[in-house]
């Protein structure tokens, strides 16, 4: 079970870190820790409302595989944005085993650990969070959007074809695909993001590596493809053409021009990033540095606010 952890910790990068200091009690914005029942399980979730009592955007911004809410807030720094902007930030909890309950993931079908292993519906939590949020009045119903980090872009991924009729936008940072997801029913705008040195979710694909070798049985039942597969697969549902790459200042893009319906499809590879939240914070000691070449938080809300729901 030693083994399990540590290989959770490195997965996430944070797993092990102590949680973030919240935002001193005199900035703008209330926050508030929520909680429903699902099931068997209490899930719970922080909101981060900085939009005034108007309604607003919602990002959902998910932690990696053995990360928290708290986590989430400090490797992203998107709260950054949500008082700039005036946003909601909801920084939902994935699920723990009874074994190792400081340790969340979700179930993003092959991957991770005791979400996955027991089907835990993080589909329906979700979507049972969007829609408390938009029926409280708060969260504008064609501006929410889903990003994620690691096992949470995974879950990114997973929102995007599942929930495409509740979500406007997706961004997974150093996540991937399996290769068995379903066709959504329609093309999703998304941008992507992945590690150029990330060893853990490497760029061609094959098995979770958190220390470079084998990670732990019972982490993900499947192999990873190989990280470009996800451009090519949004851009196949949104009936794009073939992508173009070019340099951009600290990553190298693909971009898939021609996309229907105002679908765009971004693939960023950060040149000096590894399994981590470019421009963030590492969750943790001795975790990868994030590169400050590259701010993704700032490079995804300006993304999703230029794709509301069609």
């Amino acid at each position: 079970m030693r083994t399990l952890a540590f290989a959770l910790c490195a997965l996430t990068l944070s797993a092990c870190a102590s949680a973030s200091t919240p935002p001193a009690a005199d900035t703008p914005g209330v926050i508030t820790t929520e909680s429903m029942a699902r099931g068997s399980l209490t899930r719970t979730y922080q909101v981060h409302d900085f939009s005034g009592g108007k309604r607003a955007p919602m990002v959902i911004v998910m932690h990696g595989g053995g990360g928290n809410a708290a986590n989430a807030v400090n490797m992203t720094q998107f709260d950054v944005i949500g008082r700039r902007e005036h946003l909601i930030i909801v920084y939902p909890d994935g699920s723990a085993g009874p074994l190792v309950p400081n340790l969340e993931t979700w179930n993003a079908g092959h991957c991770c650990a005791q979400a996955m292993r027991n089907k835990v519906d993080d589909i329906g939590f979700l979507s049972a969070v969007i829609d408390k949020m938009v029926g409280s009045g708060k969260a504008d119903p064609v501006r929410i959007y889903a990003t994620g980090m690691s096992n949470g872009g995974m879950m990114s991924h997973r929102l995007g074809i599942e929930l495409s009729d509740k979500i406007a936008a997706v961004a997974p940072v150093v996540g991937a695909l399996f290769g068995d997801e379903k066709d959504p029913p329609r093309g999703v705008p998304i941008l992507i993001i992945n590690g150029a040195v990330d060893r853990i979710v490497p760029a061609e694909g094959g098995r979770l590596s958190p220390d470079g070798g084998n990670i732990a049985a019972g982490q993900e039942d499947h192999s990873l493809l190989p990280s470009k597969a996800q451009g090519e697969f949004w851009a196949r549902a949104g009936h794009c053409k073939a992508g173009v790459t070019k340099a951009v200042p600290g990553a190298s893009l693909i971009e898939y021009p021609g996309c229907a319906d105002g679908v765009e499809v971004l693939h960023y590879t950060v040149t000096n990033n590894g399994h981590a939240w470019p421009g963030g914070r590492p969750g943790r000691e001795g975790a990868n540095v994030p590169s400050k070449d590259f701010n993704a938080s700032e490079m995804i809300w300006a993304f999703f606010k230029r794709h509301p729901k069609r």
